[in-house]
């Protein structure tokens, strides 16, 4: 299960969250632990980072539209942008260069350094790694239909989470096409291309092209 490991899914060099990441092997360990860890956190940034409300940072560098609604903990990074109408639901940390775009939803997240959720995306419980991009109506559904654990489907294995909700965990240069859903539990491995229209779940191996549920090419 190597292949599922934070060591090789992400480069902790890419954002503000790694001793967060340091804490686990398995990337879903770290989501019942991110609204702790960011006020942990925020409580010792530096006086480069301005606190607005309770428990929210945010980067002197930053952008945010007045037309953005953040509930905190929340930490913005270096360089984000925060685009109008975006929704932060709490206990989320938006990397460095990060883009959260229009009506974009986001809740219980790691958003690595230049991560793209910039047009109608909802992104809840889920980890994406650096230049990670989803795009336009993209989302990650983050409970089952049946309201049951949430379970990984790798290989022929089905892992265990212990979780109720989980929505995605996307390894560093992920990029999803438009209209796509991840479902509960998907995990992208580093470096692939998931079509549009696309509705994934389990396990996607790295440097992979999703082209439908059973269909998976590696790139050349």
């Amino acid at each position: 299960m190597d292949e599922l490991k934070i060591s090789t899914l992400f480069t902790l060099e890419n954002t503000i969250a790694a001793d967060l990441m340091k804490r686990a092997d398995m990337p879903w360990e770290i989501l019942p632990l991110i609204k702790d860890y960011i006020t942990e956190l925020g409580s010792r940034l530096s006086a480069d980072y301005e606190k607005k409300g309770e428990n929210i940072w945010i980067h002197k560098s930053a952008k945010v539209a007045p037309s953005a609604s953040i509930t905190g903990p929340c930490i913005i990074d270096e360089n984000a942008e925060i685009r109008h109408c975006a929704f932060i639901r709490g206990s989320a940390i938006v990397g460095k260069g990060a883009v959260v775009g229009n009506s974009t939803e986001l809740k219980n997240v790691v958003l690595f350094d230049k991560v793209q959720v910039p047009h109608y995306n909802y992104v809840g419980d889920s980890i994406l790694g650096f230049r990670s991009h989803m795009g336009a109506g993209s989302i990650t559904s983050n409970v089952k239909s049946d309201k049951t654990l949430v379970v990984i489907k790798y290989k022929d294995e089905k892992i265990e989470t212990g979780l109720k909700k989980m929505g995605a965990i996307l390894g560093d240069n992920v990029e999803v096409g438009c209209g796509s859903i991840l479902n509960p539990g998907s995990v992208i491995g580093p470096g692939t291309n998931i079509y549009p229209l696309s509705s994934v779940r389990g396990y996607v191996p790295a440097g992979s092209i999703y082209k439908k549920q059973g269909e998976v090419a590696q790139k050349q």
